[in-house]
């Protein structure tokens, strides 16, 4: 063959096994050395391109760029200019330490793909020169031929020449949780990804038989290379509580600089202040309004919501992630392996005339088999004690018992669903037919789709059984066992609707069937069995759902979460596992081949009405979280399988599994449960609307203490009078009193009524109306407290400093009284339960308290902050006005919830 004659096909899957190596100018004793080696260079190797990495400096350099940070990094320039050089210190050091907590989360698109280049086997067999030949995966070219055999890990895409009971567990691309068979035969050009018999795709299993196929992409144009290229051009969103915190510092930032240049011009020009004392007034102002300390409390209760996640078996992997999930109002799961087990169970049995359900779970041979239609005749269990034996002895896979792990199946997951249904028949576990020999088999091929073995028993009959495709089986079949014993001439329309119902229900059905030896000569022959077998029965396997599953579903749907499957198995599989689960809608099912005849207008709208859809590929997945987050909504993408990756990136809460799931869906989720549990994610997201609801109560106490300490320097400054607190004072109270009381908030457990909460719109508001209302009200309470007791100084006539001392003091107490108050967002705060707090809020007010009362009364600390002793019946009037200060603003929250609820 010449050069000239090697052109690519376009889908090698339309193809015949002759077409194909004709396409691709290949021939079935392999390419030679020196070929292969030209094709190498021109493809190059049959790996992932390694990403595009920035430079580290810059992307460290980069975390600094952001409003907020700007603010921080002014803050501390202020503070050495007032040469408080430990509170410069500890500004300086929130900013380099939320630099490097992003540095160091940063990459994520990187590792993602670097996991889904290790599934690439590191070696392969191919025919090279005519010879078997093990080389380097990546040395593979399109042309190559390759074999493969049960265990092997496909190393490139391959259209297969020959097949040999071959069958491949495709789940990490699919979502189809049984192996499928493979075999050599063309299809249409539009097949799904899982209908395309004829193909082996890089990084699946091989789970049973041999082949050989003709490479026909390598690297980034395999099936895995596509989704890795996905992965690399999907722009992860940024969270609402990164959005609003971003658009919030902006704001805070032009405010604080117009009330400050503002009140400069003001005293300087009108009220003819000097420049200097103005000027430190003024940077006093800056300080007051400035939360230095929200950040890092912010990061703080990111973090506390991160060991209480752990605790629930979700491992946060991005810490905004937290508060995304307490968001949430879609989650898009994956079927396989997160609402089902992942693993086949035996659950239905039917024989002529009689069916039986059969219980147990997983592969543990122990379980129940119950008659739930039929006579009631004793002769069906005896059919049931042959289906046990094919069940048994047809059967090329092995159970074992892991002390940890429990029963695990080798081999076959189907094949183990049914040594786990002969243990459940026979109540023998470990071996329910001992001493029977196997003499011959047939094995499983994709081309007649049964398996046959010939056995022999401990007495020395024999006989013949198989299992297999209910139509190839009842093809070979003549007569079927009769209810009330015997045998009867076989009914196939009755037995093709009873496939028909079993399949409706989302059940795998395999027919099992045995016959009399053909002879002595130890031998099975496929064409010696038609028209000689008689059919026992049908078995129907499930991958059956979590039971958890189904409360965390009707969990998530009365917190207002809507729950999707996203699979890439059959629609009527798809549909009974929705049903069983409890989703909405479950009947109506939409397949891949329909999305992707859909516009984008249409999908956003199939996308809201439909909470099912089946044979779904990456892109489908990808397009679907797109179109949901096209209508405001914010999503959470769940899944295990590379396919998985890019939509779990794409999603603004993408939640991998831990167990089951692939190194590749881990890296670019930003969560993982480790116990791949559904039920997990409803505690994740309870446990992600405590994290805001408590970011919200940081935000709510600090916002307003801080105004309000503004506003006392604001009105002294307007009033040309003597600032009631002095700029070290304030400083006192914003980075020692009101980080300490504010830390507090980050541990408060989760509040009555969380989960019966309707998820808030991702849009909204950081700082809502009801906010703006509180800052306003709260720091005109502050202002009329502190100066009414700094006013009250002033006319007894104690000093300056003493005044000034009982104002500072004021401003502790309402902070305390105030953290009491704002504990309790969406219920009254004059409870019990409120006011035995918390054993964290205790020991932070008794700091504060004892930290106050240090510097209030002991001479040296007294010299630093300018502070004098406060008589006791003042300092009782100061707790009793923090007392009438608790009152008002509790009588008007149920003023507030009382209109509400009207």
């Amino acid at each position: 063959m010449t050069d000239s004659q090697e052109t690519a096909p376009r889908a090698p899957h339309t193809l015949t096994g002759a077409g194909a190596l004709k396409a691709l100018a290949a021939h079935r004793e392999g390419l030679s050395a020196n070929e292969a080696a030209r094709r190498l260079e021109q493809h190059g190797p049959n790996r992932l391109p390694q990403p595009a990495r920035r430079n580290p400096l810059l992307r460290f350099l980069a975390h600094f760029h952001n409003v907020l940070i700007y603010v921080l990094i002014g803050s501390a320039v202020v503070t050495a200019a007032l040469q408080h050089w430990v509170d410069t210190g500890v500004i300086l050091a929130v900013v380099l330490v939320n630099a490097v907590i992003g540095y160091i989360q940063e990459g994520r698109a990187e590792q993602a793909m670097a996991a889904i280049r290790d599934m690439l086997a590191p070696a392969a067999a191919v025919l090279r020169d005519g010879r078997r030949q093990s080389v380097d995966a990546a040395e593979l070219v399109p042309g190559d031929i390759v074999l493969v055999e049960a265990g092997d890990r496909v190393p490139a895409d391959m259209r297969l020449i020959q097949a040999h009971g071959l069958r491949a567990e495709e789940a990490i691309l699919t979502g189809e949780s049984a192996p499928v068979d493979k075999g050599t035969d063309a299809v249409a050009q539009d097949a799904a990804l899982g209908d395309r018999v004829g193909m082996l795709f890089s990084g699946t299993l091989v789970a049973a038989g041999t082949g050989r196929g003709v490479v026909a992409a390598t690297g980034a144009e395999t099936q895995i290379g596509r989704i890795s290229g996905m992965l690399s051009t999907v722009e992860p969103l940024t969270t609402p509580l990164v959005e609003q915190m971003d658009r919030f510092a902006r704001w805070l930032t032009l405010f604080i600089l117009i009330v400050a240049a503002t009140l400069l011009a003001y005293g300087y020009f009108v009220g003819h202040m000097g420049f200097s004392d103005l000027f430190m007034a003024v940077v006093g102002l800056s300080v007051a309004a400035i939360p230095e300390g929200l950040p890092a409390v912010l990061t703080i209760t990111l973090a506390v919501g991160v060991q209480a996640m752990a605790r629930r078996n979700a491992i946060v992997r991005r810490l905004p992630a937290i508060e995304t999930l307490g968001s949430v109002s879609v989650i898009c799961t994956d079927k396989t392996g997160t609402l089902t087990r992942n693993e086949m169970n035996a659950t239905s049995l039917a024989l002529a005339g009689a069916h039986y359900t059969v219980t147990g779970e997983g592969y543990a041979p122990v379980g129940e088999i119950r008659q739930t239609a039929g006579p009631d005749a004793r002769a069906p269990r005896d059919l049931v004690a042959d289906c046990a034996r094919v069940a048994a002895l047809c059967n090329d896979a092995e159970l074992q018992r892991d002390q940890t792990a429990g029963w695990q199946v080798a081999g076959d997951p189907m094949e183990g669903a049914l040594l786990a249904l002969a243990g459940r028949i026979t109540g023998d576990g470990n071996d329910p037919f001992p001493g029977w020999t196997r003499r011959d088999a047939i094995p499983f091929d994709a081309l007649h789709r049964f398996m046959a073995v010939l056995v022999e028993a401990p007495q020395g009959e024999q006989a013949v059984l198989v299992k297999g495709a209910p139509e190839a089986v009842l093809s070979l079949c003549a007569d079927q066992f009769s209810a009330h014993g015997g045998t009867e001439p076989l009914d196939s329309p009755a037995w093709h609707r009873e496939v028909e119902a079993l399949a409706a229900g989302g059940q795998r059905v395999i027919a099992l069937a045995q016959a009399e030896a053909p002879g002595h000569d130890h031998s099975l022959h496929q064409n010696s069995l038609k028209g000689k077998l008689t059919l026992l029965g049908l078995v129907g396997l499930i991958d059956p759902p979590r039971p958890e599953a189904i409360s965390a579903v009707a969990e998530c749907h009365a917190a207002g979460i809507r729950v999707k499957m996203i699979t890439g198995d059959h629609a009527e599989t798809a549909r009974a596992i929705a049903g069983q689960i409890g989703l909405r809608n479950a009947e109506t099912v939409l397949t891949g081949a329909e999305l992707a005849l859909m516009d984008d207008a249409a999908l956003v709208e199939a996308a809201a009405q439909t909470d099912v859809f089946a044979r779904t590929s990456p892109a489908h997945k990808l397009r679907l979280v797109t179109a949901l987050q096209s209508r405001g909504l914010t999503v959470a993408m769940t899944g295990d399988g590379v396919n998985d990756a890019p939509a779990l990136k794409r999603a603004d809460a993408g939640i991998a599994m831990g167990r089951k799931g692939s190194t590749a869906a881990k890296e670019a989720a930003a969560l993982v449960l480790a116990d791949d549990n559904f039920a997990s994610i409803a505690a994740a997201v309870r446990e992600g609307r405590t994290v805001y609801d408590n970011i919200k109560k940081v935000i709510s106490w600090t916002l307003p203490t801080s105004f309000g300490e503004a506003a006392t320097i604001i009105l002294a400054l307007l009033l040309g009078m003597a600032l009631p607190v002095t700029a070290v004072q304030i400083l006192w109270i914003n980075l020692i009193t009101a980080g300490t009381l504010g830390l507090a908030l980050a541990f408060e457990p989760t509040e009555p009524g969380t989960m019966r909460r309707p998820p808030r719109p991702r849009d909204a508001p950081l700082l809502s109306g009801r906010l703006v209302w509180q800052v306003v009200l709260v720091s005109a309470l502050f202002l009329v407290a502190v100066f009414g007791i700094y006013s009250y100084a002033i006319d007894r006539g104690y000093p300056l400093a003493l005044a000034q001392t009982m104002a500072l003091n004021m401003l502790v107490v309402l902070e305390i009284f105030y953290l009491f108050f704002i504990r309790n967002l969406h219920g009254p705060s004059l409870t019990w339960q409120a006011a035995k707090g918390t054993p964290v809020i205790w020991a932070c007010v008794l700091v504060i308290a004892t930290a106050q009362f240090a510097i209030t009364y002991l001479p040296p600390l007294q010299a630093i902050f300018g502070t004098h002793p406060v008589p006791l019946f003042d300092g009782m009037l100061i707790v009793a006005t923090g007392g009438v200060f608790f009152a008002l603003v509790e009588v008007e929250k149920h003023m507030r919830l009382a209109i509400r609820q009207r």
